[in-house]
Formats: C-alpha cells, structure tokens, sequence
C-alpha cells in the first residue's frame, strides 16, 4: 500500500538541508584532515599528499556546492530563467571526472528557473545509478512550453533504487521520507510545479529518466 506524501514546508527545508550538507561533509572533512597532518607531520612525502588531498577535496567540495546552488537553490527571483550553459557547467564539475564522461547534448539557451533544476535533479538521481561511473548523457530537445528533458546512465554495477519511481510521483510505501529520500521527492514537486510528468525506465544495461509535458486530460475537457 502507497501513501501520497505531504511534507510541511520546515520538513521539507529541513531534509534538503541534511541531503545537501551530507553531499559537502566529506570533502569538507577531507580538508580538516589535510591540514591537520601539514601542522603535524614534517615529512616532505606527507605533507605533499596531504595537500594533494586538500586541493582536491576543496575542488571537490566547491563542485558539490555550485551544483546544489542551481538544483536545490532559489537561484534568482520567481520566474526567472537559467542559462543552460551554466547547468552543463556545474553539471561537468560534478559528474565529469576521471570515472564518468558527460555527453551534454542540447542548445545553450535561457529557459525557465525550474526546468533547468529538474534537469540538474535528474542528472543526480541518475549518477547514483552508476556508484562506479560509467556515461552520462543529458539531452535538451524543444523549446519553451514544449522543451523535453531526458538523463541516461550506463556503467558497472548500474541499479536503481526501488523507490525513486514512487518518489518521484510523490508516494511511498512506508508513508514517510527520510533525508536519503527527499532529493527524488523534490525532483517531483518541481517537475509537477514545471507541468511535466517524469518516467523511469530501467533495464540491466541502462537507466533513463525522461521529463516532458503533462498531456491535457481529455476527460477533463469532455
């Protein structure tokens, strides 16, 4: 049995809270270490590793917060639009490293603040499919009311999780949602708020996250 879920809106700000500080906390962490091993230790080989690991955990950390300013951030007043070139930017800083190529295939246009936030949402909850790496390809097609989103993962040890489907359409099986839950549950509140229907499609090779239009009700109409 599903339960639709209606968060009250301090719950709500509260679990994104927790799911973004989870994502900064390590490399922040990473960081603390480093330094505390250059005010310790006088050995040249590990002093050298430790700064390695604070200049990549300070690249680390400022990616995780760029990329959580545009997905979960207001990013500008209500109704403003995005560049998207900005989103394939943080987009690349975050999931375009060593183990994942980005394929970003799409124009580089202003669209509407929330589109371009279900975007970047869906590229996260399809990185958490691909634990380690593989491609990502992000597409863009239409424009204005009519734009279509789609994110596809392929890679090694490719799952998705039993939940984000239900989540996304903002239901759960045990009636709550915790802070490992609520990134695809905003996903859906932002994709109903753009008018858009999110679908998941998930085979042994792929995984596909598609947004696009909510058709007109032709009952409703009747």
């Amino acid at each position: 049995m599903t339960t639709v879920l209606s968060l009250e809106p301090l719950d709500l700000a509260a679990l994104l809270c927790s799911r973004v500080c989870h994502d900064v906390i390590s490399p922040v962490g990473a960081i603390v270490n480093g330094l505390e091993v250059l005010e310790e230790d006088k050995d040249e080989g590990m002093r050298e590793f430790a700064m390695d690991l604070i200049r990549k955990s300070a690249k680390s950390a400022s990616a995780r917060l760029q990329f959580c300013r545009l997905a979960f951030g207001a990013a500008g007043s209500a109704g403003a639009s995005i560049d998207t070139g900005d989103a394939e930017k943080v987009a690349r800083g975050l999931f375009g490293d060593e183990r994942t190529t980005l394929i970003w295939d799409g124009p580089r246009v202003f669209m509407a603040k929330n589109k371009v936030k279900l975007l970047l949402n869906l590229c996260l909850i399809a990185s958490v499919c691909i634990p380690r790496g593989g491609v990502m390809n992000v597409k863009i097609e239409g424009e204005g009311d009519g734009v279509r989103l789609s994110v596809a993962v392929k890679g090694p040890n490719l799952k998705l999780a039993s939940h984000v489907a239900s989540l996304l359409d903002g239901v759960s099986e045990s009636g709550a949602v915790d802070a490992h839950g609520i990134q695809p549950y905003f996903t859906g509140l932002v994709a109903r708020d753009c008018g858009m229907a999110v679908e998941v499609s998930a085979t042994t090779e792929e995984v596909q996250l598609k947004a696009e239009p909510k058709k007109a009700d032709a009952s409703a109409s009747a």
